[in-house]
């Protein structure tokens, strides 16, 4: 099987919204005021179909690169009547997840979101798939999603969630919790993961302060199919379930400031070569996808 990280650049199987002129200031400062920003048109509707049609090559788990991937469940939560289907790495199994994570619609914006007051180079950390069956589809509980990547230091990380379907409360949107990006411990690092299969919707809310507890105000995110909503890397985020008879299929893209370095001498993702800690995430796993020194 062909294994797409051997391709450092977009290989042009998407072409994006149409017309996009990037993110303006008052949204870069929407973003730090609340940890998110949503409804960034990202993609084209042809886009969508044809990483769709990709899902379907692969979520079964019978793909011939299917070695490749980081992590695969067909269902996360073991529950036949909650399923989640999760994924890793899948940007290396097709040209057009490949292609998603160099699209100029979504990089031009990441460099205006991972650092403060600054546009940064932007550096591929890992993907992932989140697919919800109609009627069935399981919650993802609530969590900070730098909680799982403290192996790479310092936190200056993004997460852009990508709607391949329309998202709204009936078929399990994502919701987030209004400027909890401010919600640390120990001098700034994230709160501890409660639940690394994302089942028990209620178990985080055990660890939050009482101030914390009265912030607790999830807004659900409606999203068309092809809009993104791009998140800091604290931001308390979840979803809920899919009761609704339409899918919900979301493309998560996980990016960091060019620069960031290994805190663990183990690999940083299953099957990927170590790198040793202290020395700066890059190569061909982690490729630059658009470095600011050469793109305005």
């Amino acid at each position: 099987a062909v294994d797409y990280s051997l391709h450092p650049a977009s290989l042009g199987s998407l072409s994006g919204p149409g017309t996009f002129s990037g993110i303006s200031d008052d949204q870069v400062a929407q973003f730090w005021d609340q940890g998110y920003l949503a409804g960034v048109p990202v993609l084209s509707q042809a886009d969508c179909d044809l990483l769709l049609e990709d899902i379907e090559t692969f979520r079964g788990g019978t793909h011939p690169g299917h070695g490749y991937l980081y992590e695969f469940h067909a269902n996360q939560t073991g529950d036949p009547n909650k399923v989640l289907m999760h994924s890793l790495g899948h940007w290396r199994l097709t040209k057009g997840f490949h292609d998603l994570m160099y699209l100029l619609s979504i990089t031009k914006a990441a460099s205006k979101l991972l650092k403060p007051n600054q546009t940064a180079g932007v550096r591929f950390w890992h993907d992932q798939l989140f697919v919800k069956p109609p009627r069935t589809g399981s919650v993802v509980a609530w969590h900070q999603d730098y909680s799982y990547w403290t192996r790479s230091v310092p936190m200056q990380h993004l997460t852009v969630h990508v709607a391949l379907d329309d998202q709204d409360e009936s078929n399990g949107c994502i919701h987030y919790i209004p400027g909890s990006h401010r919600w640390t411990r120990n001098g700034g690092g994230p709160l501890p993961v409660v639940d690394f299969d994302f089942k028990d919707p209620n178990l985080f809310k055990t660890i939050l302060t009482e101030e914390e507890t009265e912030q607790f105000n999830p807004v659900p995110i409606k999203l068309r199919r092809g809009e993104a909503v791009f998140h800091h890397p604290l931001a308390v985020h979840g979803s809920t379930e899919n009761k609704s008879d339409r899918w919900r299929r979301a493309a998560v893209l996980n990016y960091m400031a060019d620069g960031t370095r290994s805190d663990s001498d183990q690999p940083l993702l299953e099957g990927v070569p170590a790198v040793p800690r202290g020395e700066v995430i890059q190569g061909q796993f982690f490729p630059l996808v658009l470095d600011v020194d050469r793109t305005i």
